[in-house]
Order: C-alpha cells, then structure tokens, then sequence
C-alpha cells in the first residue's frame, strides 16, 4: 500500500510533469523497493527518518544482488528524484541521495585465445580446400591476427594501403588518425595467394562498372563488411573442437595479448592497436597476469592443497 508522500509523488508526476503511465510506475516500483528493504531491514518508520547509513547499506546490498549497473544508477535516480520532490514540499529537511556515488565499471578483462587454440583456427582455415573462398578466410585470419586491426579497420581497407614488399598496412584508424602496422611472412604469403589466385574471381562476379578497391570481398565481388568478416570466423569456429563463438575483436585481443607475454612494450603495443590513451591498452596486462597466475597454480606443485 503506498504512503501519502507517494500517492502525493504519484499525481505530481502525472498532473505535472505529464510523466507517461510506464515512467511513472517504474518510479513508484523503486520507492516501492526501497520501503520493502527499509521494512524488512530493520523497520519503515517514514521516509523522511531515512538516514545516510541506510542509503549507504541499501546501495550494498543493490550490489550484492549483482544487478546491472545501468539498474542501480536507475533506483537511485529514481529515489533521489523522489526525496528532492519531498525536500521541495518541505516534507523532508534533506535528501539522503544527494551524495551518492555509484562505484566506477570494473573493467572486464578482454576475450582472447590461447595459443593453441589459435593455433587450431589456423588449421581449420587451412583445410578448407573444398570450399571456393578458403584462400580468402586463410588470408583474413592472418592478417586480423598479425595485425590487430578492429574489424571496421579491417573491412575498409583498400589495396593501395597495402604494401606486399615492405610487409606495411596503413590503417585508417578512429578520429581519421592513421598509423602503420606490420605484418608478418605467413601473413605476407597468404594475402598474395588471396590476392592472385582468389580475389580476380571475385572482382568478375561484380556486376556494376567500377569495382569495390577493398582487399577482402564477398562472394558477390562487394566490399566485404564487418558482419561478413564475424559470418567467416564463426564457421572457421564450427570446423574446430573449440566452443563458443567467436568475434573478430578477440583476434585483435590476442594480438595485443601475444605481444605482451613475449617482452613487447607497452608504448609500442599502442601504437599498433591505435590506442589514444595508454590506459586502454593496460587492460593487457592484466590479461598477461592472469595467465601468469593461471599457469602458476596449474603447474607449481605446492600453488595450492
């Protein structure tokens, strides 16, 4: 049953603000939770008796409930636009809200393969000689994995950013900054197969005058788009024993990942991924350390009990 400062809350929102049926019911469920938490927590003696302790004891317990951050932020809106109503009427002397701060994202570590497992991708795109385009999936997989380049770099690029010889990608990254990538020989023998032996054919199969100058096309002889380049990768996925699907950011993940378990800086890490900011690219090695734990408890033989 609501109290009298929501009911009075309630025909605000309606009257006044002209808040649609839906707004208005979401506000009320969340003052709503707030009074069940203060009910079963110890007792509900009124909203305005609501101290900044039990704020603070009600945001831990929103934690607790490991809700989306997005669900906190929107209860406590919600209650702060609440009480700063009740303080306004002269109903409450404070806003116990006011203050409140939302912890900042925990940063979750980026998705990457192993080793092996990329190993395992190789040979998948590798034995695929029964399917027309796998000279283009093999060449796709090398370059996105030597280079590290978000798949929006990697399916605009055109042919004259590559330099075969001097084994150079220039990337057109964000905010139009560009930067040079390296690439390796498996990548370097791979692109020319795909550039010789199987793009021609494509180019051919585009109907319109003049043809896409993008490296990777479709089997339609068009630019071949991000969503393309995820399609590829999951049935390369489906030719493996690996499980779950696949995004062709992990591979820019295990680029930066690989780098930095074999001694790279960090400095020259983020030149190659386009990072503005060098702590984007930190996220790394917190990634590098995690494995290092792993491995650790895997294989030290008094790690654990």
């Amino acid at each position: 049953m609501k109290t009298v400062e929501e009911q009075q809350y309630q025909q605000y929102l309606e009257a006044e603000r002209g808040y649609s049926d839906q707004t208005v019911k979401a506000y009320l469920k969340d003052i709503a939770a707030f009074r069940y938490y203060l009910d079963t927590n110890g007792g509900f003696d009124g909203f305005t008796k609501v101290k900044t302790l039990e704020v603070r004891l009600y945001l831990a317990d929103l934690y607790n409930q490991v809700l989306a951050r997005t669900t906190i932020a929107r209860k406590i809106s919600s209650l702060k636009n609440f009480y700063a109503y009740l303080v306004s009427q002269k109903v409450s002397l404070d806003n116990p809200f006011e203050g409140v701060a939302l912890r900042r994202h925990q940063a979750h570590l980026p998705e990457f393969f192993y080793d092996n497992e990329i190993q395992e991708l190789f040979k998948a795109a590798y034995e695929r000689e029964e399917h027309p385009l796998w000279r283009r999936d093999a060449a796709l997989l090398e370059v996105l994995f030597a280079t590290g380049m978000r798949v929006s770099e990697f399916s605009n690029m055109e042919t004259d950013q590559v330099d075969l010889k001097q084994r150079l990608i220039l990337v057109h990254g964000k905010g139009n900054k560009d930067r040079y990538v390296p690439f390796g020989s498996y990548a370097q023998k791979a692109l020319v197969d795909y550039l010789d032996n199987c793009r021609p054919e494509l180019v051919a199969r585009k109907t319109v005058a003049n043809p896409s100058q993008n490296v990777f096309l479709n089997a339609q002889g068009g630019a071949l788009t991000s969503a393309g380049v995820t399609y590829i990768l999951n049935q390369l996925m489906q030719k493996t024993t690996l499980t779950g699907k696949i995004h062709p950011h992990m591979l820019r993940h295990s680029f930066a990942t690989a780098l930095l378990n074999r001694g790279a800086d960090m400095r020259t890490v983020q030149e190659l991924l386009g990072h503005a900011n060098l702590s984007t690219t930190q996220i790394y090695t917190h990634v590098s350390k995690a494995m290092l734990q792993s491995s650790y408890q895997s294989y030290f033989p008094r790690a654990k009990r």
